[in-house]
C-alpha cells in the first residue's frame, strides 16, 4: 500500500510556486519527482561534514559507490543546511536546536510531498548525553519527552500554546534493536530521550557561562530523568517526532550517548574514540536500510 506525505497545510496547494528558501529549490525551478521521486529513506543530522560522511557510507554500503565518486551537495546555494542523495536514500543536515531542525523539515516534508514519495522512513542520527549508561552505548528514542519528562512538544502558535504527541514508531524502532543485536558491536537500549532548549543549562550542565544551582541539585534532577525512563539527552527529537506524526511518516532517533551525565558535564573523550562514537547510528541505521533493501 502505497502511503504518502500528509501535508497539514491547505494553502500549499494554492500557491502558483513553492520557494524552499533554505535549501535553495523550488517547484519552479526544479522537476522535485525527477530528482527525489525514488527516495525511501531520508537520514538527518547536525552537522552537513556528518551527512555527507554518511551518504558515502551508505552508497558503499548498498553497491553504489565507485573509486571516483563525489557527492554534490544539492543545496550548494544556501549555507543553511547541505542535503546529499545517493539511489533511494536521502542525507540532510537539520543544524543545532528544535528551530533550526524544524525549519529543515518543514521544508524537507514539503520537498517529499512535491516529489509525490511514499512509504518514506526518516531517521534521526546524533549525539547525545547519556545518564546511566557507558559512553558509546546507542539510545533508539520511544518517546521524546520535555525537560519535565512529558512526552510532548510545546509551541506557540497565533499567540496560542499547541501541544503535540512526540511518540516515534514502536515498530521501528524494534526493528532497529534488532539489527544491533544482528550487528552485535555495541551496547543499544530502547528508552526514553529528553530533548531541551539549550546545552548547558536546560541539561543541568554545571560549567556553563552562568549555573545557579548546585550538584547536588543536578544529579537529583538527572536521576529523576532517569527513573521517568530517560536515558539520553538532546535538542531536536521532540519537534522531529511531532512534525512526522503530523505528516503520517514513519520516523526514528538514533543517537550514540558520549559521556554518562551522572559522572560529569565535560566531554574528554579523545577524538578518534568520539569519531569511532559518531559511526554507530550511522552503522545501525546503515544496517536497516540494506536489510529493508534484500542487501544483507
Amino acid at each position: 500500500r502505497e502511503n504518502f506525505i500528509h501535508l497539514c497545510n491547505p494553502h500549499v496547494e494554492k500557491m502558483k510556486e513553492d520557494i524552499l528558501y533554505h535549501f535553495a529549490l523550488g517547484t519552479g525551478t526544479h522537476d522535485f519527482p525527477a530528482l527525489f521521486g525514488d527516495v525511501k529513506f531520508v537520514c538527518v543530522g547536525g552537522s552537513p561534514s556528518r551527512m555527507k560522511a554518511f551518504i558515502a557510507y551508505i552508497a558503499e554500503e548498498l553497491g553504489l559507490a565507485s573509486p571516483s565518486c563525489d557527492y554534490p551537495n544539492i543545496c550548494a546555494g544556501t549555507d543553511r543546511y547541505a542535503m546529499y542523495k545517493v539511489g533511494p536514500v536521502l542525507s540532510v543536515s537539520h543544524g543545532m536546536g528544535i528551530p533550526s531542525i524544524s525549519i529543515m523539515l518543514h521544508e524537507l516534508i514539503k520537498l517529499l510531498y512535491h516529489a509525490k514519495c511514499s512509504n518514506i522512513t526518516i531517521f534521526r542520527i546524533g549525539t547525545s548525553g547519556g545518564i546511566g549508561l557507558q559512553p558509546g552505548s546507542v539510545v533508539i528514542t520511544r518517546q521524546s519527552v520535555d525537560a519535565t519528562f512529558k512526552p510532548q512538544f510545546e509551541q506557540i502558535v497565533l499567540g496560542k500554546t499547541v501541544i503535540r504527541s512526540t511518540n516515534l514508531d514502536e515498530q521501528l524502532a524494534e526493528e532497529l534493536m534488532q539489527c544491533s543485536k544482528e550487528i552485535n558491536e555495541f551496547n543499544t537500549v530502547i528508552g526514553n530521550t529528553m530533548c531541551t532548549l539549550d546545552f548547558y543549562e536546560g541539561q543541568g550542565r554545571l560549567d556553563g557561562a552562568i549555573c545557579l544551582y548546585n550538584e547536588e541539585e543536578k544529579l537529583k534532577y538527572l536521576k529523576e530523568a532517569y527513573d521517568s525512563g530517560v536515558r539520553n539527552i538532546e535538542m531536536e527529537s521532540s519537534v522531529f517526532a511531532a512534525m512526522c506524526n503530523l505528516s503520517g511518516v514513519k520516523a526514528a532517533v538514533v543517537c550514540v550517548t558520549l559521556l554518562n551525565r551522572l559522572e560529569g558535564d565535560q566531554i574528554s573523550s579523545s577524538h578518534d574514540v568520539l569519531v569511532e562514537y559518531q559511526q554507530r547510528p550511522q552503522k545501525l541505521v546503515g544496517y536497516f536500510i540494506k536489510k529493508s533493501l534484500g542487501k544483507v
